[in-house]
């Protein structure tokens, strides 16, 4: 029900998520023995404060919020295992998607149902560079996952990617645990494009929708690291070439010092002005805020978006392949001619350098007849329509990289 519900809600109306947890955890001057001993640990509030967490969830859906993310951003067992936590990983995740489920059944009429977003954050180690297996990012994963959906959330966000190998690890371990679960609930993943105009690793925006594409996603976006004025150029592309429902969540712009400490200055009127040209110019349909923004922030985006329907848009799909930096397109053939980028493919194939399934080595699919190990630094999407589509390599196939943010 929970998956009908936002779904048709998301077909009916451009849906409006919350703002920054950690801000407002911020902006709430709490003490170490807030944290129970683990000072920085947002996520351990949902139980050693509890009540904090409940305030900042209802702060925004007083303000008119559709949807609320839970307090988990940094909740697997890698990112917990810092703070001695790694054990409680399921009980965290659990015990926070069942607050915020709390919180937005109290908010919730039959006009406006209120949904709960399981967050899930990058972690802090980056499989495309080598500091964590893909099986063992997959299992944390899963677990946080599993946690989420047994608590109540009615969305999965994989969000902030800065690795498009980690993030596949993110949405295999959604899709694992709504199995283990017997329920599917719509999934999400946006990654996260830094000032230089590409991710963390060197990834276009391009490559980034080639490689998460091929995923039975149902929502792909952008949030973290730049204000909405640096993703204009971003959130064209997708809508221009995204044929999944487009979400975008901007820091209050770019991070200024003041007085020693990092201040975002995007003012709401400035912000929301932002998300309805990207609303009705590009048909964005799930907008919000990450670092910086407040409920006064999104007060005044649920004012200037009001209800309206999502604009319609008609993407031109482009089959593609995509390296970890570039997306190139391919036609039907399964014998490319070149890449834009990376190492010299061979003479009558594409270069095969993909990894299956994320493993660190793996056997390439495209070269199976000669059994020759490649490297896990190029992804191998394809992605074309038709009869002669291969959805299952383009699931398996990846490669990439992304940081931890606190969402700020």
């Amino acid at each position: 029900m929970a998956e009908r519900d936002f779904l048709q809600q998301l077909k009916e109306r451009v849906l409006i998520f919350d703002g920054a947890m950690g801000t407002s955890i911020q902006d709430r001057s709490l003490t170490p023995d807030d944290f129970g001993g683990k000072d920085g640990c947002n996520e351990f509030l949902v139980l050693t404060r509890p009540q904090v967490i409940r305030e900042i969830h209802a702060s925004v859906l007083a303000v008119g919020c559709d949807a609320i993310e839970t307090d988990t951003f940094g909740a697997s067992r890698l990112v917990l295992a810092e703070y001695d936590l790694a054990d409680r990983a399921y009980e965290i995740n659990h015990a926070a998607a069942r607050l915020a489920r709390e919180v937005a059944r109290d908010f919730s009429s039959p006009g406006q149902p209120r949904f709960v977003v399981g967050s899930i954050g990058p972690g802090t180690r980056l499989p495309s560079l080598g500091q964590i297996g893909f099986d063992e990012l997959l299992t944390f994963y899963t677990e946080q996952a599993r946690g989420l959906i047994d608590g109540g959330s009615d969305v999965l966000l994989v969000e902030t990617c800065q690795d498009l190998l980690q993030a596949k690890a993110a949405i295999v371990g959604c899709q694992d645990a709504m199995a283990a679960a017997g329920r599917r609930l719509p999934l999400m993943a946006q990654v996260t494009m830094e000032s230089s105009g590409t991710m963390l690793l060197g990834s276009e925006i391009g490559a980034a929708l080639t490689a998460l594409g091929a995923y039975d996603l149902d929502v792909i976006g952008l949030n973290c690291a730049t204000g909405p004025q640096e993703m204009m150029e971003h959130i064209r592309y997708l809508g221009r070439y995204s044929r999944k429902t487009i979400s975008c969540l901007p820091n209050a712009g770019l991070p200024t010092m003041v007085g020693g400490k990092a201040k975002y200055l995007l003012t709401p009127d400035e912000l929301a002005s932002h998300l309805r040209t990207f609303v009705e110019e590009h048909g964005v349909a799930i907008v919000g805020g990450c670092c910086g923004t407040t409920p006064a922030h999104l007060r005044r985006v649920v004012e200037v978006i009001g209800r309206r329907p999502p604009a319609p848009r008609t993407p031109e799909h482009v089959p593609a392949a995509a390296s970890l930096y570039v997306s190139v397109p391919c036609g039907r053939s399964r014998a490319f001619s070149s890449w834009a980028s990376g190492p010299t493919p061979t003479a009558r194939r594409p270069s095969a350098r993909c990894c299956w399934r994320g493993i660190t080595t793996a056997w390439c699919p495209w070269r199976a007849s000669r059994r020759k190990r490649v490297p896990t630094s190029w992804t191998c999407a394809w992605t074309t329509s038709g009869a002669t589509a291969r959805p299952t390599w383009a699931r398996w196939c990846a490669a990439s990289s992304r940081r931890r943010c606190s969402r700020w």
